[in-house]
């Protein structure tokens, strides 16, 4: 018999999935045939699996030995995977922001938010690597929990990046993500002159073959296209760019750089959605080599949570190259909402 106590991080998720961590190798059958003969009990009595997780709650699991060590990660792996989880060098985390339950990550242009293929190093390597560094996360807790992040960037966008460093904080802003109370604001660089605050809408549909997406002011009538809404606040211009901070109201996969190319007015140094004759000019003339779109400020209303940025540094360049920078225009960035 193996008895557990739920600690923090295994709080508040359901009974089903924390076994399903537990006994990694398990098939799910078995776990609920346990469940059902009372040879695994949740503070005593019998469990369905759908219970919610509080702490101190109390497992047992009646199983031999032999059959727990069977379905269990073996412990060498766990100790393996954290020794190389503190390989990579958590100093390249830029973390602007930090609490107990809550991490945020100046993301820079280039690095994957997650791993596409097995072999990749994410964002959330580098933040385990500093949990685990910490001390904040240990070996055994990576047997049942694992912190993660709760939104996306592009790799070639640049910016703040939420995630979890507990299950509380990770599941509360997971649902501060879908519930939209926390609103998200960007940075970007376009083409043209724009003067006027102004928002947006439209429909997006994703083309699979191109893994770009498609944007009309109509409803396409298609069975995969999504209701788009972007709103856009110009802070400083020249005669051919405008720098703008976006409010992203829905958060849709290339939102922001479809949308405004969409208008005429495509980020500088999008070699998918803008101008390749533009985007090489400020190439040769700036070294861009990926879109000039910064996440920039993350605004959290129930902990009255207001996060930025400074500018990014390519950004910076071209706004004092092209003269669109001016004294002020960080505190006009964060004054506009």
């Amino acid at each position: 018999m193996k008895q557990l106590i739920i600690e923090k991080n295994e709080a508040g998720q359901r009974f089903d999935k924390f076994l399903a961590k537990l006994l990694k190798e398990a098939p799910s059958s078995f776990i609920h045939k346990m469940l059902r003969k009372k040879n695994i009990t949740l503070n005593g009595k019998k469990a369905d699996g759908s219970e919610k997780l509080l702490l101190n709650d109390e497992v047992k699991l009646f199983l031999a030995d032999e059959t727990i060590e069977k379905f269990s990660v073996p412990a060498g792996q766990i100790e393996a995977e954290s020794a190389n989880l503190t390989k990579h060098d958590s100093n390249k985390l830029d973390i602007v922001f930090e609490n107990e339950d809550i991490i945020m990550i100046n993301k820079p242009s280039g690095m994957l938010s997650q791993k596409a293929k097995p072999e990749d190093v994410s964002l959330i390597e580098y933040m385990l690597s500093y949990l685990l560094q910490t001390g904040e996360l240990t070996t055994e807790m990576l047997k049942t929990f694992k912190p993660g992040i709760c939104n996306r960037l592009d790799r070639n966008t640049s910016g703040i990046v939420v995630g979890g460093k507990t299950m509380k904080g990770l599941q509360k802003m997971s649902e501060a993500f879908k519930e939209r109370t926390i609103h998200k604001y960007y940075l970007c660089i376009v083409k043209g002159i724009l003067k006027d605050r102004n928002t947006i809408e439209g429909f997006l549909v994703k083309d699979h073959s191109t893994n770009k997406v498609i944007i009309s002011k109509n409803d396409p009538n298609d069975s995969e296209s999504l209701p788009i809404k972007t709103e856009y606040i110009p802070i400083a211009n020249n005669d051919t760019l405008t720098l703008l901070k976006v409010n992203l109201i829905t958060g849709r996969s290339h939102q922001i750089r479809a949308h405004l190319s969409s208008i005429g007015h495509p980020i500088i140094g999008d070699f998918k959605y803008g101008s390749a004759t533009i985007n090489e000019q400020y190439n040769k003339k700036y070294n861009i080599k990926s879109q000039l779109l910064h996440a920039y400020e993350v605004v959290y209303t129930p902990m009255q949570l207001k996060v930025h940025t400074e500018i990014p540094k390519d950004m910076d360049h071209v706004l004092r190259g092209e003269n669109i920078w001016q004294p002020g225009i960080q505190e006009a960035l964060e004054a506009q909402y």
